[in-house]
């Protein structure tokens, strides 16, 4: 039972609750460094106005650098989270992330059966860290029981050839459409492809590398954006992306407008990122909540370390011993 909201008979009228915003499903894994699984998607979400219904399919073991373990969630407990929480909120959209195992994946396809009128955001992250005997029944349920269910696939462009053409042998790479005729042979509509590389172009700066982002489907091409290329590594851009396109999907958005809406945020987010710890740099999804100078901000106010902001990420030397350090100070409502 969905409890309704009065209606509204006079604006500003403060006996009436405000209408609740997209509601957006995401199972995925938790991740104590915040970078990716529930704790980036939760973020990613509310941060696009949106609000996330987590479900946890397994407990990772992670710094934000490395995956080194992880505990699946009992497959009927995954789902029992799910329903408990279906009989009580309208859900709006789905974000699928990493689930932990093929018996995972059977548990969540089968809620999402119930449920195919709304729009499916997978997203395949490299599991290069999972033991074979792990990998290939999960790779192999997630083909046979996500994708078919899917409107939308995102993963990085090595990651997507390997899932979905580990036989390709030419010499160059898929292009974004090939990957979407293999997904389109799963029944998956589109991908959306990141980190296509592109070839450097000299400049007066030097060498300018960027990369590519396309969303495709198996006619082509529809649109992207390129990023330029950072010498660092970031956790959590995936995470992020997928988060922030099933997000605005469910709010109803068109497609290629929540795609290019969707990127324009993760590069902002990567734009302002930060370095938590000792590992790579995580996506700040409240960029847009750091005051700027007309807010009285003092530069180099809140140390060089997790500052993020217009001038990028602090590096390893900004690092002191994290426990003095406050970060930067955030707009509040």
């Amino acid at each position: 039972m969905n409890p309704q909201p009065a209606t509204a008979t006079e604006p500003g009228d403060p006996g009436v609750e405000p209408p609740a915003p997209a509601c957006v499903m995401s199972f995925n894994a938790t991740d104590p460094s915040g970078a990716t699984g529930t704790a980036g998607d939760v973020a990613t979400i509310a941060a696009m106005g949106a609000h996330a219904l987590p479900v946890v399919t397994s407990i990772v073991m992670r710094d934000t650098a490395d995956t080194f373990d992880h505990h699946p969630i009992d497959p009927d407990v995954v789902a029992e989270q799910a329903r408990t929480i279906l009989e009580d909120i309208t859900v709006a959209g789905w974000k699928v992330g990493f689930l932990g195992s093929a018996d995972g994946v059977s548990a969540v396809a089968e809620v999402l059966s119930d449920y195919t009128d709304l729009p499916l955001v997978s997203y395949m992250p490299s599991l290069a860290w999972l033991e074979e005997d792990q990998l290939q029944p999960y790779l192999d349920a997630f083909r046979e029981l996500i994708l078919p269910a899917t409107e939308v696939l995102v993963g990085n462009h090595k990651t997507l050839q390997d899932f979905l053409l580990p036989e390709w042998d030419n010499e160059r790479p898929p292009s974004a459409r090939e990957l979407a005729v293999a997904a389109g042979e799963h029944g998956t509509r589109y991908v959306l492809v990141t980190g296509i590389m592109l070839p450097a172009k000299p400049s007066a700066q030097g060498t300018e590398s960027y990369i590519d982002n396309v969303l495709a489907s198996p006619q082509g091409a529809l649109t992207g954006e390129k990023f330029e290329r950072f010498d660092a590594g970031f956790t959590g851009a995936g995470d992020t992306l997928s988060a922030a396109l099933a997000a605005l999907l469910a709010a109803g958005s068109e497609l290629q407008a929540a795609v290019g809406e969707a990127l324009s945020f993760l590069d902002q987010s990567l734009d302002a990122g930060f370095r938590p710890g000792m590992g790579n740099i995580v996506p700040d999804r409240f960029f847009w909540a750091l005051p700027g100078p007309e807010d009285g901000e003092v530069e180099g106010e809140g140390g060089d370390f997790g500052g993020g902001g217009a001038g990028g990420p602090a590096g390893p030397e900004g690092f002191d011993d994290g426990k003095t350090n406050k970060g930067a100070p955030r707009r509040v409502h």
